[in-house]
């Protein structure tokens, strides 16, 4: 009995300090800049294996590298969809990336082709021009059909029917800006590698689709290419590969944590909006001139001189805003000033009774 009792308070303290541990790290992680990392493939899937390499490891190689690069920074939280040989769905992929309110998702990948293809890519979630690269999206979304339940699971998705992949939704469109930016850097990065430029693409990959933050693929080279499979096998070319990916991570953080200014205020305030701003019934443009991980208060010192500031916080970053008026023509020149003063990236964002829209969809709506 004595021994059912002591057995039985261990037990207890046990649960109690996984969950007082649990709690800890969960406060003390609040305000790391979250990267989930995703390694493409694994288990059951081996992804291409062109030219007798098998892509699942070399991506799984990659991937660690590029975490531990990314660990040395105390402000950033890693999290691996995987950092063994096992198989996870795209959709779990995803899940883990919005469970842990990540600020990015990066999935690497290698591509094969039955030509002499070779080079690095990096691909964003977006419909404006999939139809350009349906094949690459079709071989990555083609994993689901080692997915049991798949047809329940994805909907009746189907990778091998191009009017399947035009009815996916598009839930990244609002973080497209942010990928195409991280896009650019990781491509940049490769190409100096004196890798052959694919260039930033958009595509439909089921494993951007479901996430909500900035995402991007890479496809870091086409195994099927003799010299270009070699390198990607290689303890060098691997580690260059997950420098080019790690060094751009750190990059697009220092940008988004640069491009404001360094004063930091009680993050408990509420998000603010200009005093002459009324209840919105019609089309309201704003610019968008910055987003952070940063909350700070939304004055003219703090954004070069620029007035009428705003800010929202969306996930774990926070957007801020410079105008607000019901007349395109205005915006434009709200952008033109934002762009005079540094913020060269500034770009016009519409909302409709208060809800985020698509800036095709105002200016339609205006039109007509």
């Amino acid at each position: 009995m004595q021994t059912h009792v002591f057995k039985l308070f261990v037990s207890i303290i046990i649960v109690l300090t996984f969950s007082l541990t649990k709690v800890v790290n969960a406060q003390s992680n609040d305000d790391k800049f979250v990267v989930v990392l995703d390694a493409g493939h694994g288990g059951k899937d081996p992804g291409n294996l062109g030219s007798g390499y098998k892509e699942k490891q070399i991506a799984l190689n990659i991937v660690l590298k590029v975490g531990k690069a990314l660990e040395k920074n105390s402000g950033i939280k890693v999290i691996y969809t995987r950092k063994t040989d096992v198989f996870v769905e795209l959709r779990e992929r995803a899940a883990i990336a919005n469970r842990a309110d990540a600020d990015l998702f990066v999935s690497v990948h290698c591509d094969s082709h039955n030509s002499s293809a070779h080079g690095a890519g990096t691909f964003v979630m977006s419909l404006a021009k999939s139809s350009q690269n349906l094949n690459t999206a079709k071989k990555e979304n083609e994993v689901i059909f080692l997915e049991d339940n798949y047809e329940e699971n994805y909907n009746g998705f189907d990778p091998n029917k191009p009017e399947s992949l035009i009815g996916i939704s598009i839930l990244q469109e609002e973080y497209l800006e942010q990928s195409i930016q991280l896009a650019n850097l990781i491509q940049d990065n490769m190409v100096k590698l004196k890798r052959k430029d694919r260039k930033v693409k958009q595509d439909i990959f089921w494993v951007l689709h479901n996430t909500y933050m900035p995402s991007v693929l890479v496809e870091t080279g086409f195994l099927t290419y003799k010299k270009e499979g070699a390198y990607l096998n290689s303890a060098k070319g691997q580690k260059e590969m997950a420098k080019s990916i790690s060094d751009a991570i750190l990059t697009f953080k220092d940008k988004l944590d640069g491009n404001v200014g360094k004063q930091i205020i009680n993050e408990n305030i509420k998000d603010t909006i200009p005093n002459e701003e009324k209840p919105i019934k019609n089309t309201v443009f704003k610019i968008q001139i910055a987003a952070s991980s940063k909350a700070l208060e939304p004055k003219a010192y703090n954004f070069k001189g620029l007035k009428n500031i705003s800010r929202i916080k969306a996930g774990t970053l926070y957007k801020y805003y410079f105008g607000y008026t019901s007349d395109y023509n205005k915006a434009q020149k709200l952008q033109i000033e934002a762009k005079n003063k540094g913020y060269k990236d500034a770009f016009i964002v519409a909302y409709k009774d208060g809800k985020l829209i698509k800036l095709s969809e105002a200016l339609k709506s205006e039109v007509n």
